[in-house]
């Protein structure tokens, strides 16, 4: 037959608390200076204009093209 273990007579580590770990982790985070912040921030909203910008011309062309393929067929 198995053997079994007795859990009773082993003793778990004591768990650091959460709210320590989470501080522990957050003393480690590099956050960068507000420079950086404006430039990557002015770079996602320039990015996403011009992917909105591509993607409604996009649409448009679409659309205009299946009108006339639908309406003149």
């Amino acid at each position: 037959m198995a053997e079994t273990t007795n859990t009773a007579n082993t003793a778990k580590a004591p768990k650091p608390s959460f709210i320590k770990g989470l501080k522990a982790e957050f003393r480690k985070v590099v956050w960068p200076d507000q420079e950086t912040v404006a430039k990557q921030s002015a770079t996602v909203v320039v990015v996403t204009v011009l992917l909105g910008t591509v993607i409604a011309l996009l649409d448009f062309a679409i659309k205009k093209g299946l009108d006339i393929i639908l309406f003149l067929g």
